[in-house]
């Protein structure tokens, strides 16, 4: 049997959700301003005895996220939803990982995907269509020129069709098999040309 991708995509309310970040470096740029970019109000804290230029000028805007000025503590854990951790340090990520398992947290340990619980995958939004792209951690360079296809050929104005398509299945009568067919009906025909 040929192998295949076994994770289930899930699209998360983060701003429901309180997240660590552990790191203060180029990695902990990247993830954080990733997910404020998709959810702008979410709740983080990073922890480090050090932070990077960049990361304290792009955090200037996001009064809500927190910098800890210290290595990690195991008290970094309570409260916590996620952790994601971005540091050079493989022993303290293993030693994260397994004090988030014991407190049931969900883990993502940047370039090691034999220690992440979940992947952050490539995100491609157009109003409210958001698609995540997945490599199972193999190839994010990849995912990432994957995106920028998708971003290419996905018309900048497919929010008209989402909001009419909404406003139209509000509108459709039936049980919920006949709308499903109805929808179908009228999306077949979609079809996206460069």
């Amino acid at each position: 049997m040929e192998a295949q991708n076994r994770l289930f995509p899930v699209f998360l309310k983060l701003e429901q959700l309180d997240v660590l970040v552990v790191g203060g470096g180029n990695v902990a740029l990247e993830k954080v301003s990733a997910m404020l970019r998709n959810a702008p109000d979410t709740k983080i804290s990073l922890v480090a005895p050090f932070y990077r230029e960049a990361i304290l000028a792009y955090l200037k805007n996001f009064p809500q996220v927190q910098l800890i000025h210290r290595p990690f503590e195991v008290q970094d854990l309570e409260g916590r939803d996620l952790v994601i951790c971005t540091t050079d340090q493989y022993s303290l990520h293993e030693e994260i990982r397994e004090l988030a398992k014991q407190r049931h947290l969900l883990c993502n340990v940047a370039d090691t995907p034999a220690l992440c619980d979940f992947y952050l995958g490539s995100i491609v939004q157009k109003g409210d269509l958001k698609i995540a792209i997945s490599t199972n951690g193999k190839s994010p360079t990849l995912a990432k020129r994957i995106r920028a296809f998708l971003e290419e050929v996905i018309p900048d104005d497919i929010q008209t069709s989402l909001d009419s398509l909404e406003a139209l299945r509000k509108e459709l009568k039936g049980d919920f098999e006949s709308k499903i067919k109805a929808l179908n009906e009228l999306t077949k025909g979609l079809i996206f040309k460069k």
